[in-house]
């Protein structure tokens, strides 16, 4: 899930990523919030069940893609661009995740207190508040544990702060003759895979996730061309030996998924089919929509519990007709939201040499309370 960038610049496989992986976002977003899905499960309670704990693994797909895209971006050959600024890298990528963002946080409340008037739910969350709502808008509310104003939005404040932390390491390292710059954030990788991503105290921060975000980056960096593969592979090779070693200690799933994807991207962009697979206009238009889709998934989700709550029969088929023209309506709306808001608003972070990289929609490894990994 990341904000649109030009059509000359894009790629149909991290397209087919983005748009299969925010649409497992809206279903576990729809199988774990609202009444409808508790229906459903009634018929299909294995799919309901996956759908509300297992889909939400998603998420890997957008770390690792937002990390690779952001090596692209600030660093293609592995050292940092230092044009324009760090600075005012770090303000544009600001501005072009949090403004449409910022927009979608001011149609979640309208849509929640519209939901309000039809149903009472514990997945509707509480009144907003004027800091509460400042805080998201600073994309501080993970760290000050401020309480959500629509399911998913976390994964904004991170993807900005893994992009800073990107950024701030390739910073330090300027100057420095390669493959210094790529030591540093395979250190950081695997702090992160052996430390930080085991501990939920931690989620709240960049460290929790950049081991798979760094994956994505290093992923970029070692197959960027044949040269940078023959120098590289051997210490990839190793990397990958240690994350598995992480893995045989801890095992989790979804750094198993990260790594997967890394192996994909890999071999994607070695043998030259990043950019001419898969060829499928469907597909490569909901991936370009994945940002706005996940944005309003949840509100509009919202909107539609409630009119079946209040005017639907407690009938499971009629309930779980209403899930899937929820999942239907989350598109729609995302698309509108995609070509009237983020297009608009994201031209204000674009300039001709600054690069996209990628955030997620939605959905996720887990800050306590929190329905995500």
């Amino acid at each position: 899930m990341s904000p649109t960038f030009p059509a000359s610049q894009r790629m149909p496989l991290i397209d087919a990523f983005k748009a299969v992986a925010s649409q497992l976002i809206v279903l576990h977003h729809l199988a774990f919030y609202g009444p409808m899905s508790d229906w459903t499960h009634r018929m299909l309670p294995d799919l309901v069940a996956w759908f509300s704990q297992d889909a939400r693994m998603a998420v890997q797909v957008f770390l690792v893609v937002a990390g690779f895209l952001a090596a692209r971006g600030l660093a293609p050959d592995g050292a940092l661009v230092t044009t324009p600024s760090p600075g005012r890298l770090l303000w544009q990528r600001y501005v072009r995740i949090a403004l449409p963002y910022i927009a979608a946080l001011v149609v979640a409340m309208l849509c929640t207190e519209l939901a309000r008037q039809w149903m009472a739910h514990d997945s509707l969350p509480d009144a907003p508040e004027f800091w509460q709502f400042v805080w998201h808008a600073l994309l501080l509310h993970t760290l000050l544990d401020v309480d959500s104003l629509s399911a998913g939005v976390w994964y904004v404040a991170i993807d900005f702060q893994l992009y800073a932390l990107l950024l701030g390491l390739l910073w330090i390292s300027r100057g420095v003759r390669s493959p210094w710059p790529q030591v540093l954030v395979a250190v950081v990788v695997l702090a992160s895979l052996f430390h930080f991503n085991v501990d939920a105290d931690w989620d709240s921060w960049a460290l929790y996730f950049f081991g798979a975000y760094g994956m994505g980056v290093l992923t970029a960096w070692a197959t960027r061309n044949p040269a940078a593969w023959r120098e590289g592979r051997w210490a990839m090779a190793a990397l990958l030996a240690l994350a598995l070693l992480a893995l045989a200690l801890d095992f989790r799933g979804r750094i198993a998924l990260a790594l997967v994807v890394s192996a994909v991207l890999a071999a994607a962009q070695l043998h030259g089919w990043l950019s001419t697979w898969p060829r499928s206009r469907a597909v490569a238009y909901l991936g370009r929509i994945s940002y706005s889709v996940f944005l309003l998934n949840f509100p509009v989700a919202l909107v539609v519990n409630a009119l079946f709550t209040r005017y639907g029969s407690a009938d499971p088929l009629v309930q779980t007709l209403g899930v899937l023209l929820a999942w239907l309506a989350c598109n729609l709306a995302g698309a509108a939201f995609h070509h009237a808001v983020e297009q608009p608003l994201g031209r204000l972070g674009r300039t001709p040499r600054t690069a996209v990289s990628a955030p997620a929609p939605a959905p996720v490894p887990v800050p306590p309370g929190s329905s995500t990994p």
